[in-house]
C-alpha cells in the first residue's frame, strides 16, 4: 500500500501510566503536559490526539512522543486519516455530539 505524504491525519496517543507513587504521578503529569505542549488535545483523560497535515508531520510528532516517553507504563500511537477520524461517534450523557474538527489554520512554533 502506498501512503500519500500529504494526506491529512490524526495521531492518537493512548496511554496507561502508573500513578502509585508521588514520583509516578509526577511523571504521568509531565507526559500529559508534554503532549499538550506538542499540540495534542485531550479526548479523554489518557487519550490525546493531534491533527497532522501530512504523514511526514505525523512521523515527526511520533518522534516527539517517543523522545518524551515516561520510563514506565504503556503508550500506544495510532494514526488515522482525517476522514476515518471524522467517522468517530462521540456520545455525552447518551446524546450524540459532534467530534473535533481539524484546526482552521496550522500553528507554527
Amino acid at each position: 500500500m502506498i501512503r500519500s505524504a500529504y494526506r491529512p491525519m490524526w495521531l492518537i496517543a493512548m496511554f496507561d501510566l502508573p500513578v502509585t507513587s508521588k514520583l509516578a504521578r509526577k511523571r504521568a503529569t509531565e507526559f500529559r503536559a508534554c503532549l499538550l505542549d506538542g499540540g495534542f488535545i485531550m479526548l479523554q483523560y489518557s487519550v490525546y490526539a493531534r491533527f497532522c497535515d501530512s504523514a511526514e508531520s505525523a512521523d515527526s510528532k511520533r518522534l516527539y512522543v517517543r523522545a518524551n516517553l515516561p520510563p514506565s507504563g504503556s503508550v500506544r500511537l495510532l494514526a488515522v486519516t482525517d476522514r476515518q477520524f471524522a467517522k468517530m461517534e462521540h456520545y455525552r450523557e447518551r446524546k450524540r455530539t459532534s467530534g473535533e474538527d481539524p484546526p482552521e489554520q496550522l500553528l507554527l512554533f
